[in-house]
């Protein structure tokens, strides 16, 4: 019974023993395994992730603020500036005042727009002057062909201006707007043969040929500088 005794208590022992080494080894490794997801979450919410992930926002604020900025810029720069089309007056034309055949078409516009919606304005006038910047033109562009101002940023010359006024006549008149459809390339060579030719088959005047009809200036934009030029001529 002894010695049984003595390989019973030795069988127990040794459970024992390795019953603590597994909960050692156990315990070891759990807190290993806590202390690297503890390290890789810290790693992943680091304050230099943070902050660099906040970046972009920033900059994009940043960008939102510049917009802005240009765009109340420009609101300002188009109330100081006189040539911005919110000050100007749409449907205008400009053309050459001292020329016959301009005038008479003119004074034809006039009598056909019976709705008033087209103003006009001679091209030798100090008020043509932020009409062409707008555009990006120069005198000599306007004389070569005429000019139409139809709104802000967008304007016409030579046979489509001539056919985008006629537009806005009444009818018949607004039907022939339908030339449109003819390609640019083909109407605007038929336009300048007569453009060059003006002066010689239907002449050409010193001044503004307005100033012999001013019953025509209500409809002119620069109907007070023609009528200062004028009373000084006077």
């Amino acid at each position: 019974m002894t010695t049984l005794t003595r390989v019973v208590r030795n069988k127990l022992l040794t459970a024992a023993v390795t019953s603590k080494r597994a909960s050692f080894y156990y315990n070891h490794h759990h807190c290993s395994s806590i202390s690297s997801s503890t390290t890789s979450s810290t790693t992943k919410t680091t304050p230099s992730d943070v902050v660099s992930g906040a970046v972009p926002d920033v900059a994009a604020d940043e960008e939102e603020e510049e917009d802005l900025v240009s765009y109340s810029n420009t609101v300002a720069f188009s109330a100081l500036n006189p040539a911005m089309p919110t000050l100007l007056q749409p449907r205008v034309v400009v053309f050459d005042g001292v020329c016959h055949l301009c005038h008479r078409g003119v004074k034809w516009v006039i009598e056909a727009d019976k709705h008033r919606k087209i103003k006009f304005c001679c091209l030798q006038s100090k008020a043509a002057e932020p009409y062409l910047r707008l555009c990006g033109l120069e005198r000599e562009d306007v004389l070569r062909r005429f000019l139409f101002i139809e709104g802000p940023g967008l304007y016409h010359q030579a046979s489509t201006a001539a056919l985008r006024v006629m537009s806005y006549l009444p009818l018949p008149y607004s039907a022939l707007s339908i030339l449109l459809v003819v390609p640019t390339p083909l109407r605007d060579p038929v336009y300048d043969y007569v453009a060059k030719r003006r002066y010689d088959w239907f002449g050409k005047s010193e001044d503004c040929l307005v100033l012999k009809e001013k019953e025509l200036l209500e409809r002119f934009i620069d109907r007070e500088e023609m009528m200062d030029q004028s009373g000084s001529d006077l």
